[in-house]
C-alpha cells in the first residue's frame, strides 16, 4: 500500500490568497464609503434667477450669500450682545460668554437657516440634513472618530496655545458639553446641512469641499494648528454628513471632541498662571 504524503501549503499560494482576501476586503470598505443616499435635484433646486446676465440657481446662491452675511454678523458679535442684553446675563468670564454666544448662534447660524428652508425655498428641513439618516453608519462612524480623536484632543490640549485658548472657558463637565453642543451643532447645520446640502444638488460632491472653506475662516483667531486642522476636518464632517444624509452625526461627534478638548485644556491650566 503506498504511503500517503501531505504537504505544506505554498508560500506563494497563501500569500495570494492573503492579497486576494485583502483587495476584497479594501474594495468592500471603499464601497461602504461611497454608499451615499441620492442627492436628486428637483424643480424647485434647478429654478433661476438672472442677474447682471448671469443665470444662477436660486437656492444654491442664496444659500452662499447668507452664509456669508451670517458669519460677517457672528464675527462683529452684534447677537452676542444682543441676547447678553436681552437676558441681562453677565459676560464676566469666558464661560458664561460662551453660553451666551452659544445661544446667539443657536438663533442666527441655526434659527434663521432654517426660517429661510421653510419659509423662503418652502421645502423640508430632512433634505438639509436634519434627520437621522443612516444611523448604523453614523453610529460606526461617530465611535471611530472619536476613538481616535480624543487622545488627540488631550494632547493637544497640553499645548501652551490650545490651553490658553480654551482653558479659560472651564465650567463643569455638563455645562461644557451644554454650551458646546449650543456653538457647533448650529454650525453644523449652517455649514453642512444648509450650504453643503443645497450646492450638492447643483454642483454634486465637490460640494463638500466648498462648505469646509468657510467653516475654516470661520476659525480664524484660534490657535493656528487648529485653524489649518479645520480644512480636513470640515471636509471629513462634510463626509460623514454626506455619507449619512444627516447633521446629526456630525454635529455628535464635534460637540465630543471640542467639549473633551475644553475640559483637557482647563486641567492643564493656563500657562503661566
Amino acid at each position: 500500500m503506498a504511503d500517503i504524503q501531505l504537504t505544506e501549503p505554498q508560500p506563494a499560494i497563501a500569500a495570494g490568497s492573503e492579497a486576494v482576501a485583502g483587495a476584497s476586503a479594501l474594495a468592500r470598505l471603499r464601497s461602504w464609503a461611497a454608499d451615499a443616499p441620492p442627492y436628486t435635484a428637483d424643480s424647485a433646486d434647478q429654478r433661476t434667477v438672472e442677474f447682471l446676465g448671469l443665470r444662477l440657481p436660486a437656492r444654491a446662491t442664496t444659500a452662499v450669500i447668507l452664509v456669508a452675511l451670517l458669519l460677517l454678523l457672528d464675527y462683529h458679535g452684534h447677537v452676542t450682545d444682543l441676547v447678553a442684553w436681552a437676558t441681562g446675563w453677565s459676560t464676566a468670564n469666558e464661560a458664561d460668554f460662551k453660553r451666551i454666544q452659544g445661544i446667539g448662534r443657536l438663533l442666527l447660524l441655526g434659527g434663521v437657516p432654517l426660517l429661510v428652508v421653510l419659509l423662503g425655498f418652502r421645502d423640508r428641513p430632512s433634505r438639509y440634513g436634519l434627520r437621522l439618516g443612516d444611523w448604523r453608519a453614523g453610529v460606526a462612524i461617530v465611535l471611530g472618530g472619536v476613538a481616535v480623536m480624543t487622545p488627540v484632543a488631550v494632547a493637544f490640549a497640553r499645548v501652551p496655545a490650545f490651553a490658553a485658548y480654551y482653558a479659560l472657558q472651564a465650567a463643569s463637565a455638563p455645562q461644557v458639553f451644554l454650551t458646546t453642543a449650543l456653538d457647533v451643532v448650529p454650525a453644523e447645520f449652517f455649514f453642512r446641512g444648509f450650504l453643503l446640502f443645497a450646492l450638492l444638488r447643483m454642483v454634486g460632491p465637490i460640494a463638500v469641499v466648498l462648505a469646509a472653506l468657510p467653516f475654516a475662516f470661520a476659525h480664524l483667531g484660534k490657535p493656528e494648528v487648529e485653524t489649518l486642522s479645520t480644512l480636513g476636518g470640515g471636509f471629513l464632517y462634510g463626509w460623514l454628513d454626506w455619507r449619512t444624509g444627516s447633521v446629526l452625526w456630525s454635529g455628535l461627534a464635534h460637540t465630543w471632541i471640542l467639549g473633551c478638548l475644553v475640559l483637557a485644556s482647563a486641567a492643564a491650566g493656563v500657562p503661566g498662571a
